[in-house]
């Protein structure tokens, strides 16, 4: 199919777009978001299949932390979906560099997104873009507000008053301060290190200058972190050694918990379960007017398996993903994904809005692992989730798993020798 007849099926000539279609065809997305299965059947899958009767769409998540594995084994028998749900930058780029994605730099409707957007799905010369971009999700904390109304708590902008009210809560004994346990490990670095380290290492001025080698991982902006987290185990509640990802968000939505590490991502999940409001507030800066920095990651693309048998549905589909009608629908449909479409989204989601409102407060990183410093072995981003579980368990000292980590990026990274 041509981009020209791409560019008419963007405009709406479904039947141009479709009559390039032999017969009826299915396309299956392969993606890490298990927790949307059921707004991705009732809303978003509907409204293409509307638009698009020639197109069928089934969407086949795996767990999170099982994403990466199941997709590369698919991808290596030759099973894996006509569509590949892209994690940013360097997990991404490898299945790029490897063949297993297609480029879509000619694709007109890459148009509808900022340089800042497409970055997390291109080489690193950006001169080709590989997914298309979906959204970001934002971190900070959920809350429960009748627990903090019934507690009198007020909502803490700096570290002190969150650790106080953290004290508060425990000392109550109705509500376990923070739902969050290690056992996943992941949450532990990404709700939990890349949360508040930002505060720390000053967002991207801090990320950029690790990357440059500027600054190293056993530098105080990037141990003093591990510390606090230390800080938080004693309000984990009991057993979080063994505390799963789905049992921290069972413990929250159950209201036995005040306090959530949170992504986005969690809004509507919480919001279908919980029975109480919420409030969000972002990771609390270390003094009282310092700037607050916030993980505003690139968190979700979607690309081309470069083996479907069916590539022009498949680019019908990634145009209509680029469109203003489905960062439309994907911003409501999935409030705590914040589109990354170049038309303004009017979130109605009031919990969503709130989050998405500290981009007008505070400076915007991503995660500090996930571009370039994980290419090798050891990998960055999965030595800081054992990092960031050993450190709330007390395991090592925040000066020693800084050590560790340098040493191991050391060993394979150029500008840290």
């Amino acid at each position: 199919m041509t981009y020209r007849s791409l560019k008419l099926a963007l405009l709406g000539t479904t039947l141009i777009a479709t009559s390039a279609l032999a017969e009826d065809v299915t396309l299956t997305i392969e993606s890490w978001r298990n927790d949307d299965l059921t707004l991705w059947q009732d809303q978003i899958i509907p409204a293409f299949e509307a638009a698009h009767p020639g197109i069928k769409i089934q969407f086949t998540p795996s767990a999170p932390a099982e994403y990466n594995a199941v997709l590369n084994s698919k991808l290596d028998a030759g099973s894996a979906g006509d569509l590949i749900t892209c994690r940013p930058f360097d997990a991404s780029l490898a299945l790029y560099e490897a063949g297993h994605l297609t480029d879509l730099s000619g694709v007109e409707a890459m148009g509808n997104f900022s340089d800042v957007a497409k970055s997390a799905w291109q080489t690193d010369d950006g001169a080709v873009s590989f997914c298309v971009p979906m959204a970001s999700v934002i971190h900070g904390f959920i809350y429960n507000k009748d627990a903090f109304n019934e507690l009198g708590i007020e909502v803490p902008t700096t570290e002190d008053e969150f650790f106080a009210a953290l004290d508060k809560i425990r000392e109550d004994g109705t509500y376990v301060p923070l739902a969050m346990g290690t056992n996943d490990q992941w949450e532990a670095a990404t709700m939990g290190y890349n949360n508040i380290g930002p505060n720390y290492w000053k967002g991207e001025e801090g990320r950029q200058a690790l990357i440059s080698g500027e600054q190293k991982l056993t530098d105080e902006v990037w141990t003093a972190p591990y510390a606090t987290l230390a800080r938080w185990a004693e309000y984990m509640g009991d057993g979080y050694e063994a505390q799963t990802y789905p049992d921290s968000q069972n413990i929250f939505t159950l209201g036995r918990a005040a306090i959530y590490p949170a992504g986005s991502w969690e809004i509507s999940g919480f919001n279908a379960q919980a029975d109480f409001e919420m409030g969000a507030f972002k990771p609390p800066v270390r003094n009282a007017g310092d700037t607050c920095y916030i993980s505003d990651h690139t968190d979700i693309g979607i690309g081309m398996n470069a083996a479907t048998k069916h590539p022009e549905a498949a680019e019908i589909f990634l145009a209509w993903v680029a469109s203003p009608e489905f960062a439309e629908i994907f911003g409501n449909a999935l409030p705590g994904f914040f589109p990354l479409s170049s038309t303004p989204v009017e979130l109605q989601d009031p919990l969503a809005k709130e989050i998405v409102g500290w981009r007008e407060e505070c400076e915007s990183t991503i995660r500090s692992t996930y571009q370039i410093l994980s290419r090798g072995t050891p990998n960055l981003e999965n030595e800081t989730w054992g990092a960031s579980v050993a450190a709330i368990k007390g395991a090592k000292s925040p000066e020693e798993l800084g050590a560790e980590l340098q040493e191991g990026l050391s060993s394979w990274y150029a500008p840290h020798q």
